[in-house]
């Protein structure tokens, strides 16, 4: 039995590993559950930031921002670019209406469910 210690996305984790023999497959026990991770903090959003939240669908990094809170947008118009496994993906405005608030900036990085705009 060895014992290891593994990091995953800054958690670290303990862990046993059984060789096997290889003349027969050893039954591996239940895995106890693996600790949850903090989520990671979301920015609040600024004064008048009321409206429809438009959260990041996937992890990513923030390739523009080509909106400002005030601006009035159509649906379809493109919120903000986010890059994620070396596509660009563009977060489109669901519905007409106006950004209430722009939460992230170019070159950060987020997390699924992060508040990138408020869209009233």
């Amino acid at each position: 039995m060895k014992h290891l210690k593994i990091t995953v996305n800054g958690v670290a984790y303990d862990v046993q590993v059984e060789e096997a023999d290889g003349s027969a497959p050893a039954a591996a026990p239940a895995a106890a559950p693996a600790p949850k991770a903090a989520p990671a903090p979301q920015k609040a959003a600024p004064a008048g930031g009321a409206g429809d939240p438009i959260n990041s669908p996937m992890p990513g990094t923030i390739v523009n921002v080509p909106v400002k809170a005030g601006q009035a947008v159509k649906k379809g118009d493109v919120l903000v670019i986010l890059e994620a496994m070396k596509m660009e993906n563009e977060i489109k405005a669901p519905k007409d209406g106006t950004v209430t608030s722009v939460n992230v900036n170019k070159g950060e990085s987020v997390n699924t469910g992060t508040l990138l705009v408020t869209l009233a």
